[in-house]
């Protein structure tokens, strides 16, 4: 009889083994920089958010059972490629919720206070020579969260510790707790604006709807970059409609040269909300324990289905 060669398991984008290897069981060779003959026998795959997993890398991973991927949206991954050949396309929902709802939150509050503007303005030497920038409030402002899953849900929480008022905009899930309005109402009523949808349907913010918002808003996306284009923050911080943007998504990735890098209204974050230490260990371990699922004959709970 021969002997039972050891399941091979790869890394495909930075993945720490010290995150992964104590939820793949004994037995199992874990590979963080695969060869061409590494990929050929791996029978799991567990996959950064960045990197692409499209028909011709799944040609060249003929063993391959299960895709675990990092995170909850699967634009760079050929799910129906991998159904075809009977791979399992794992996420890992929540693991980073709570993340980047803090990482939102503080690009929100930032903007709010102009704490990036009132650094440079010190930083500058301006202090003293012009007037300096007064900073806004939280307390008693609206604040539209468009998404209400479990970011936003969370979001939400933390606005109304702060006194902040919320409405919501969700096309699929209505609040029980707060108001829930039409996007169009959410652009026109609020004081502040944080993205939480999956993208996939182009531009939810054009400029026609952006108009519609009162001189001042604060924008912060974490969720798309589709959602609202670079033309139309630029349009919308030289027309007075935002005061301030937070971005943490880009059209491009790794963004570099970004028209906005200098503009002391904007923060840039090189998409890293969702990448704190507890969320990273929670992400990589939920990924981990769907390949185990997957090896043991068994269905990993968070997979994706096709229609």
């Amino acid at each position: 009889m021969s002997e039972e060669l050891t399941p091979v398991v790869v890394g495909l984008g930075p993945v720490d083994p010290a995150l992964v290897t104590p939820f793949l069981g004994e037995g199992v060779q874990f590979v963080r920089d695969p060869s061409a003959g590494d990929l050929a026998v791996a029978q799991g795959a567990i996959v950064r958010a960045a990197y692409d997993v499209d028909r011709a890398l799944l040609d060249r991973m003929p063993a391959l059972r299960v895709v675990a991927r990092t995170g909850v949206g699967v634009e760079r991954v050929d799910v129906a490629a991998a159904r075809e050949r009977g791979i399992a396309v794992a996420v890992t929902p929540g693991s980073n919720a709570r993340a980047v709802a803090e990482g939102a939150f503080a690009m929100l509050l930032a903007l709010i206070k102009r704490v990036p503007e009132s650094h440079r303005f010190v930083a500058n030497g301006t202090w003293g020579i012009a007037p300096v920038p007064v900073p806004g409030d939280a307390h008693g402002t609206t604040l539209a969260v468009v998404g209400f899953g479990r970011i936003g849900r969370i979001i939400a929480g933390f606005a109304t510790a702060f006194g902040m008022r919320v409405i919501v905009h969700d096309p699929f899930v209505q609040a029980e707790e707060f108001e829930n309005v039409s996007l169009e109402q959410a652009v026109a009523r609020a004081d502040a604006l944080t993205l939480h949808l999956p993208g996939g349907d182009g531009e939810l913010l054009p400029r026609a709807l952006l108009a519609s918002a009162r001189p001042g808003l604060v924008l912060v996306n974490c969720a798309r970059a589709e959602l609202v284009s670079t033309e139309t923050i630029i349009w919308g911080l030289g027309a007075g409609r935002l005061a301030g943007v937070g971005l943490d998504v880009f059209a491009s990735e790794p963004m570099r040269d970004h028209p906005l890098a200098h503009d002391p209204r904007v923060i840039l974050s090189p998409h890293t909300t969702g990448l704190s230490q507890a969320a990273l260990a929670a992400t990589f371990q939920m990924a981990a324990e769907a390949v185990t699922e997957t090896l043991a004959g068994r269905y990993p709970t968070f997979t994706v289905k096709v229609a």
